[in-house]
């Protein structure tokens, strides 16, 4: 059970902080910024993996062991486990912003930008290149300590460019419990079914040219 509490604390600080950011900048005339926002996403990121990191591997979304599972370096009877209490502590950040900020009109759901098609690329292609270092950062002894500096910065980076056109979610559970809380469930499809595909790409991507074995 402490490697799923890991997941389901290290979720919600990422929902709440992430979508938090969101919606504070909607209520206050954007004093957070669209920058401030991104770096909000990469630094709550880099924290749960440093956090968590050595208690669950601080997944902390569920294309990401989706994406592990398919490899020798996670134990598939834990996927089932780690993928509902994500969903579990995605949901518990959304609920408690819905309290907190109950006019929000959204919850800082991700929604596409110009068209389904368009979203629905980047997102693979932006979640390919998280999981990539995710895993190829995560599994090398030499760099393993800068998973988290690695990984936040690549979020930080794809929420920047990416942000305004896709939400730059790279995580199903991101968007799922905003979504669903809202009530803006129309394009969720998008932001579930990309990431997962972006990111077992990337799990082949180290399965062919990465793992030594």
């Amino acid at each position: 059970m402490k490697k799923y509490i890991a997941e389901l604390i290290g979720t919600f600080g990422l929902v709440f902080c992430g979508t938090g950011a969101i919606i504070i900048n909607d209520v206050t005339d954007g004093s957070v910024s669209h920058v401030g926002i991104a770096i909000t996403f990469g630094l709550i990121v880099a924290a749960m993996i440093y956090a968590f990191g050595s208690i669950s591997g601080a997944h902390i979304n569920p294309a990401v062991t989706i994406a592990f599972s398919l490899t020798d370096r996670f134990k598939r009877k834990d996927l089932i486990g780690y993928i509902v209490f994500q969903l579990i502590g995605s949901f518990l950040a959304s609920g408690v912003l819905r309290f907190l900020f109950r006019d929000h009109d959204n919850l800082g759901a991700t929604f596409p930008y110009d068209g389904w098609s368009q979203t629905f690329v980047l997102e693979i292609i932006l979640t390919y290149f998280l999981m990539l270092v995710i895993i190829f950062v995560s599994q090398d002894k030499a760099v393993s300590k800068f998973t988290g500096i690695a990984v936040g910065g690549v979020v930080l980076l794809e929420a920047m460019f990416a942000g305004p056109i896709t939400g730059a979610s790279m995580n199903p559970a991101r968007s799922i419990a905003p979504a669903i809380v809202s009530g803006h469930i129309s394009e969720l499809w998008i932001y579930i079914a990309a990431p997962i595909i972006g990111a077992v790409l990337a799990s082949m991507t180290w399965l062919f040219i990465g793992n030594k074995n």
